[in-house]
């Protein structure tokens, strides 16, 4: 759960929103974010008394791929559903996060601006380290192409087109619901 800025545990509001099945992704993916919300995740699959969902809100600019994914298999593995939400703009991985939710279950708020693009990463080191790097290049580029298809129905040369083209991709929220990244568009609460 996260800690107040001395490092006390949660404030009440947040302990409110855990108790409710709630969890506010309002950052960067890293290590330490995806830390936080995969022992949410984890916490409340061990609860005597389960929630009937937990609901993930997403607003993030995106971050580290490796954090990313382990995030994503831990909210598919969930056996209790997630359902996603995403609020003001939900790039990169974070837009990864949000499609994960349950089909059916997952809302962009009218206002979210949608940024997919392709794998970025920066290099340095020798020639072989650098091959090696093109091989989790590829690797990393794969499994994004897989988790769209899984996600959103599109083929691999649509989300290339669509999603993962040359350039930054921005998009509505309604035309991210056209493209299949989300089932909703509206205001919550």
């Amino acid at each position: 759960m996260i800690t107040d800025a001395e490092g006390k545990g949660p404030t009440k509001e947040e302990a409110d929103l855990y108790k409710s099945g709630i969890y506010l992704f309002m950052d960067t993916v890293t290590a330490d974010t995806c830390k936080e919300a995969i022992e949410f995740i984890l916490k409340q699959n061990i609860e005597k008394k389960k929630q009937k969902r937990l609901q993930f809100m997403i607003c993030s600019p995106g971050g580290a791929m490796p954090d990313c994914f382990a995030l994503i298999d831990v909210m598919k593995g969930s056996r209790i559903p997630i359902h996603t939400v995403g609020l003001g703009c939900i790039a990169s991985c974070g837009l990864l996060l949000f499609i994960t939710g349950e089909k059916g279950h997952r809302i962009l708020t009218p206002n979210t601006s949608i940024l997919s693009h392709q794998f970025s990463w920066g290099s340095w080191g020798k020639e072989h380290e650098l091959f090696a790097q093109v091989k989790e290049f590829e690797l990393s580029t794969q499994r994004m192409i897989e988790h769209y298809q899984k996600c959103t129905g599109l083929d691999e040369e649509k989300i290339r087109k669509f999603l993962l083209p040359p350039e930054d991709r921005w998009l509505s929220a309604k035309e991210a619901k056209k493209l299949g990244i989300c089932d909703k568009v509206k205001s919550v609460y």
